[in-house]
């Protein structure tokens, strides 16, 4: 059970050893890697190109509510272990944001736990995201279909 903030990209292959070395039970590892695109997409409609963007976050705030995430996955499921790694400053389209990973020893939950923590990542994290784009810099706002993504996971 693991949350790290950093500007350093990390390596994917590393990150699933690290998490996974000297635990057998652990049946299936289920791994999310966004990355930042040339395009801000939503719904199928295109906006401007992207040519970098800029994480902002609040320290100690930013780590306590990715905590308060993961440990909410950990009442959820039956993991064995979770990672979140989520970068900040400027990154440039084809980079690494963020690395969501569950271990289970079965798949459904190590899948169910990824869906909810990428889910609720992208609405309840505090971060800011600035888009530079050819016609100028652009606040990322929330969106729709992400918040209808997470509502499916709040207990009814």
């Amino acid at each position: 059970m693991t949350v790290r903030l950093q500007r350093e990209d990390f390596d994917v292959g590393a990150e699933i050893e690290a998490l996974t070395r000297g635990t057998p039970r652990i049946g299936a590892v289920v791994s999310f890697v966004g990355l930042v695109r040339d395009l801000h997409v939503r719904e199928g409609y295109h906006r401007d190109a992207v040519q970098a963007l800029t994480l902002e976050h609040w320290p100690g705030v930013t780590e306590k509510a990715l905590a308060d995430i993961e440990a909410e996955a950990q009442q959820r499921w039956p993991l064995d272990a979770t990672l979140i790694v989520h970068r900040y400053g400027r990154l440039e389209p084809g980079e690494r944001i963020v690395l969501v990973l569950t271990a289970s020893p079965h798949r459904d939950a190590a899948f169910d736990a990824c869906r909810f923590l990428i889910d609720w990542l992208k609405t309840k994290a505090p971060f800011w995201k600035l888009e530079e784009t050819p016609v100028g810099d652009k606040w990322v706002e929330a969106h729709g279909d992400d918040d209808a993504a997470a509502q499916k996971w709040e207990k009814k």
